[in-house]
């Protein structure tokens, strides 16, 4: 098989998905790796890396995408990409089509086949590709949020962790995942005074048993939202559901509780935010204020530390690379139910519910969509 690897080309997108280790043994065994010059400059490896690993260096992306029976991408193809997707090519890549029609529409025009790793999910429930990247930015939205509370940045003028005398700052975090769970460790370990609110009260209790004595666990309802809000200072909405569009828990109406120079920041922005008045943004304008709050819905955020979130994503996504290029695409999805999870778009069928649900289209089960490749080849 031949794998592609472009340069990302969305803001301040610095992450490469495939390091010089899986070059290597992907060229060992047998396959060919075409890499887009500079494509991991900004993570740490240059192209000599890449070159003596076995890739073959290209400069432009067309030639990757004109050549590759995969793209392995990091984000979502941006729309002057559309047009360089071939028809049966893969595309794997985290994608979040939830929050945007027009990839979805876009990316089933191509007659390609999307698989995301946002939903590629084992038997337990666990969502290995996206772990690492939640890890990162639930730490992340911490670290940003305590920049934008400094009056500078338009914030209240709090620190995070307060000094002897002076309270700390109060953080409540929607969604008690892997987002959720690394914010609260961040905050707590800073001094905060930590909310973590959740619908699974299972979730609760483990939390409960390994956070420290600063972090509460509080049952999530509009009550609980509404009742904490005005002593919120640092809101960060970390909801997830699985490859759908995240609910939104807090309205424009619901600022109003909240004090003038707090923050927000929504991990949830890839799938559509759970806060009414997120948007996405970039790490170039990585805020705005709406009624006196700032917002901080960066949607790439782990974007701003490549060095760190290439390595962690690319440890997780390589085996099933791997596993695609060894067995080609069809034979890959048929013999993991994780990775069949993550497919998304089947040519011009929606394979996954979530996203024939936000935009009210036709899904048709990934099973299915792949017997009727095989029926049509015969």
């Amino acid at each position: 098989m031949i794998i592609g690897i472009p340069k990302e080309i969305k803001n301040n997108e610095n992450r490469v998905s495939l390091l010089p280790f899986g070059v290597e043994d992907l060229s060992r065994l047998g396959h060919t790796v075409i890499v887009q010059s500079n494509a991991g400059t900004g993570s740490g490896f240059v192209d000599n890396d890449y070159l003596k690993a076995g890739a073959k260096i290209v400069e432009s992306p067309e030639e990757v995408f004109a050549h590759a029976d995969m793209i392995v991408k990091v984000k979502e193809p941006q729309p002057e990409e559309y047009n360089l997707i071939r028809e049966d090519q893969v595309v794997f890549t985290y994608f979040h089509f939830a929050a945007s029609e027009e990839l979805t529409r876009g990316m089933a025009d191509t007659g390609s086949i999307s698989i995301a790793y946002e939903t590629v999910q084992t038997e337990d429930n666990q969502l290995p590709l996206l772990i690492p990247m939640s890890e990162v930015a639930g730490r992340m939205a911490v670290q940003n949020g305590a920049k934008c509370l400094e009056g500078n940045m338009g914030g209240i003028g709090k620190l995070l962790s307060g000094v002897p005398g002076v309270e700390p700052a109060t953080v409540t975090i929607l969604g008690g995942g892997v987002v959720g769970m690394n914010s609260a460790k961040l905050a707590a370990g800073l001094g905060a005074k930590v909310y973590i609110l959740d619908i699974d009260a299972s979730r609760l209790k483990y939390l409960d048993d390994i956070m420290p004595s600063n972090v509460f666990t509080l049952y999530s309802n509009s009550h609980t939202i509404q009742d904490l809000l005005p002593k919120t200072d640092l809101l960060i909405g970390a909801v997830l559901v699985v490859g759908a569009k995240a609910p939104n828990l807090v309205t424009r109406d619901l600022l109003s509780l909240m004090q003038k120079g707090s923050v927000i920041v929504d991990v949830a922005v890839d799938q559509g935010g759970c806060v009414e008045t997120c948007k996405p943004t970039t790490h170039t304008q990585p805020t705005y204020e709406v009624d006196g709050i700032i917002h901080y819905c960066v949607a790439n955020m782990p974007g701003s530390v490549p060095f760190t979130s290439t390595i962690a994503l690319a440890n997780a996504t390589y085996p099933y690379v791997k596993q695609i290029a060894e067995m080609g695409c069809i034979d890959a999805l048929q013999s993991n139910d994780a990775l069949l999870k993550g497919l998304n778009i089947y040519k011009e069928l929606l394979t996954h519910k979530g996203v024939a649900k936000a935009f009210n289209l036709e899904y048709t089960p990934p099973a299915i969509a792949l017997n009727k490749n095989i029926l049509v080849h015969q």
